[in-house]
């Protein structure tokens, strides 16, 4: 089937997600948003709207950090730190460790606690080039059935994604 996943990390933010939300519920799409577990405190009606509008919560660790750099036990902590933030919220099943980077190690420790690593496919550099527009050019240029789309959520990022989504997703 033509169909690609649509990810979202960073979050949640209390100003950007809701306006991805709202561009997702206008287009009738879904996401998977791999949250930042420290910034969950405060935000969590935001994050039980997430899910109940149908997305997806993925681990994206506790902090916006480099997970590669982590001690094999560290990451484990991290991993099950965040997990324990996300859990109520319902089943959560994929983790990406920050900045992409990734080891045999810290996929051991993601498959030892039910966890698939999911990376990505297709990246507009969104989070270092603050273009919308090279970002929606990228993606369409790029993207194929079974691809995995990143996109970033917190302040502008989130923004921007907001103003991609309103560009990529009716293509």
């Amino acid at each position: 089937a033509p169909v690609v996943a649509l990810t979202i990390d960073d979050g949640p933010d209390p100003i950007s997600t809701p306006a991805i939300l709202a561009e997702l519920r206008r287009q009738g799409a879904r996401a998977t948003f791999f949250l930042i577990t420290g910034r969950v405190r405060g935000q969590e009606r935001l994050v039980r709207t997430i899910r109940s509008e149908g997305h997806e919560l993925g681990n994206h660790f506790t902090s916006d950090r480099a997970s590669i750099r982590l001690s094999p036990s560290a990451f484990e902590g991290d991993l099950l730190l965040a997990h324990q933030v996300l859990a109520p919220y319902g089943p959560v099943k994929w983790a990406r460790p920050a900045s992409g980077w990734y080891s045999g190690a810290m996929i051991g420790i993601m498959k030892r606690h039910g966890y698939r690593c999911a990376l990505g496919s297709v990246y507009p550099l969104d989070a270092t080039i603050p273009s919308a527009g090279f970002a929606s050019r990228y993606i369409l240029r790029h993207t194929r059935p079974g691809a995995v789309i990143i996109l970033h959520d917190g302040g502008s990022r989130g923004r921007r994604t907001a103003q991609v989504l309103s560009k990529v997703l009716p293509e």
